[in-house]
């Protein structure tokens, strides 16, 4: 496990996001800065950076190409919706978990919200 010890927008997996929210629906990022303080609110939880985030849900076995890992994808959707209500204010919540996912789905992790309450 690792800290952040880079500004977020030097990761892998942060610029993969950003670029792909720009290309995809030409949204700034910057544009919302809580992006930004969730995605490191959400690392500091589970003291892991965004590229060990992404890392968590992929399955690697040597000489074998990369997979999703059922169990990764499972655990970390878990941890979201765990974080997503954690001190929240309720008209917050979807927003906390929905940025998390938006991260792993442009970095190829496919995840859905469940029922947002």
């Amino acid at each position: 496990m690792a800290s952040i010890n880079k500004p977020l927008e030097e990761y892998t997996s942060v610029k993969t996001w950003f670029n792909g929210l720009r290309e995809q629906s030409g949204v700034d990022p910057h544009d919302d800065p809580s992006r930004v303080a969730f995605l490191k609110e959400f690392c500091a939880s589970l003291e892991l950076d965004p590229d060990e985030i992404v890392s968590a849900c992929l399955l690697k076995k040597e000489g074998k190409e990369t997979k999703i890992s059922i169990k990764g994808r499972r655990s970390m959707a878990e941890r979201i919706a765990d974080f997503q209500t954690a001190g929240a204010e309720p008209r917050e919540r979807p927003k906390r978990g929905n940025t998390i996912r938006s991260c792993l789905i442009h970095n190829g992790i496919l995840l859905q919200a469940g029922i947002q309450i």
